[in-house]
């Protein structure tokens, strides 16, 4: 397999006559430790990143579930596209390429109680359900989205995703196939969505898959191994309570454990509703952009089962609403890495998009567990409660913005009004979908600003 990598393309310049810094950055995910590594190229900044959790990597951290696991399992599911050159380059770059692995894993749709390969327009074809004219049509569609040159996407910004593919694939095909997707991933928004989004979906997809050896973990502490090294020091469980400007210039970072300390230089990575919070002093404009920009929740519980559940080897199954059962996604992460790296654990996720108001965010891990279970038996008639040896609940309340129609004019710009403040988030890796590959790219864009803006404006 050959990568189109990106080595090199984005770090930032040498900085030779660049001013030296003192930078806070508020979050260790992936972006944050990306930007960190470009702005400690130099050796010369003073790089301080404060995270709130218990270990760097944002929603792509792990967890070991035994201590008999040899990986890590990320909380939420991840994979690579073989296209996301951003990340796969920064894996060359900091010497991490061994970790990288290369997968072809089936992905099928749940359509009235059975499962169907959509992974290759062949397949397509082959859907027993859409006499052959819906097919063609729906699949010319998907091609003019996927291959088109040069595509518009701004213009698609502007289009609703709803009733423009109902028109042009046909509302039998769509509302069949590709309406219960949208309702599964927005619920109540889902009629809100722009087309820009559902194009960059469709765009980057690729049958081949990447993970890493080790999980994201792995590629995590990778980066944070070089961050480290390059001289800057990461601080895990410090939540920051307050960013304020600082009345002798620079800006004042308040953590639940220090007083304010002084800073030229903030780049924030958090979500835009608690960006409002730490920073009450950005003007009621920018505040009300913040506050304005909608997202789902993330639900995902985490199951061990004794045997497989998918015995054809399915990795990952789309459920539509219309199926009426109680997850948006079951992936069967061990059909596509070897059970033997978590000690013969067969491992599901079990997941869904949700407003951070459903029940879901509220119930027990043992009442989500009896929600879900039942409904493994529509995915294999054998399955009994028994094969379950063990269960892990994680949840997200910002994992996934909503694309509005007209989205690209309402995005926060990352210079934010207060000078020295940076504002990067996945809200603003638009008009890609939320994923490692952007925040690399979210990352090493705001150090590349960061670094021309030196300091100050």
């Amino acid at each position: 397999m050959v990568f189109r990598l990106l080595s090199g393309r984005n770090t930032i310049p040498p900085y030779r006559d660049c001013q030296i810094m003192k930078i806070a950055i508020i979050g260790g995910g992936i972006a944050g430790l990306t930007a960190a590594y470009d702005l400690a190229q130099s050796g010369s900044h003073s790089i301080h990143i404060y995270e709130a959790g218990t270990q760097v990597g944002g929603l792509a951290t792990g967890f070991r579930g035994r201590p008999g696991w040899e990986w890590p399992l990320e909380r939420f599911y991840h994979h690579l596209f073989t296209n996301d050159d951003a990340i796969i380059g920064l894996t060359e770059e900091i010497g991490a390429r061994h970790l990288l692995e290369i997968h072809r894993p089936t992905t099928v749709m749940h359509y009235q109680g059975a499962n169907y390969p959509f992974d290759t327009p062949i397949r397509l074809l082959q859907f027993p359900h859409l006499p052959l004219h819906v097919k063609l049509r729906m699949g010319a569609v998907l091609a003019f989205l996927k291959y088109w040159p040069n595509p518009p996407w701004r213009s698609y910004d502007r289009l609703l995703a709803d009733p423009w593919l109902e028109r042009w694939m046909g509302a039998r095909g769509y509302r069949a196939l590709w309406q219960p997707m949208l309702e599964g991933k927005f619920g109540p928004h889902f009629r809100d969505v722009n087309l820009a989004w559902f194009w960059a979906r469709i765009y980057k997809r690729t049958p081949r898959l990447a993970y890493y050896r080790g999980g994201f973990q792995g590629f995590v502490d990778a980066l944070a191994e070089k961050v480290r090294a390059r001289g800057v020091i990461i601080e895990t469980e410090t939540p920051v309570r307050r960013i304020a400007p600082n009345p002798a210039g620079g800006l004042l970072v308040t953590t639940e454990k220090e007083p304010a300390a002084a800073y030229d230089v903030v780049l924030s990575t958090v979500s835009p509703g608690l960006m409002g919070k730490l920073t009450p002093d950005l003007p009621a404009d920018y505040l009300g952009q913040l506050t304005s920009l909608r997202s789902m929740g993330a639900v995902v519980l985490t199951v061990a089962l004794d045997r497989p559940l998918l015995t054809d080897g399915t990795y990952w199954v789309n459920v539509p609403k219309a199926e009426n059962l109680p997850f948006l996604a079951l992936v069967e992460h061990t059909n596509m890495i070897d059970p033997a790296h978590y000690a013969g654990d067969h491992l599901l996720y079990l997941g869904d998009y949700l407003d951070p108001s459903h029940p879901y965010f509220s119930m027990s891990q043992d009442e989500l567990l009896a929600e879900f279970l039942p409904a493994l038996v529509r995915f294999n008639p054998d399955f009994q409660p028994e094969w379950v040896t063990g269960a892990w609940m994680h949840r997200e309340i910002y994992a996934q913005p909503v694309p509005v129609q007209g989205y690209a004019d309402r995005i926060p710009d990352i210079r934010t009004p207060l000078p020295g403040l940076y504002f990067a988030s996945m809200s603003q890796v638009y008009p890609w979908d939320r994923g490692t590959n952007y925040a690399v790219e979210m990352g090493r864009r705001v150090a590349g600003m960061i670094e021309k803006d030196g300091g100050g404006r």
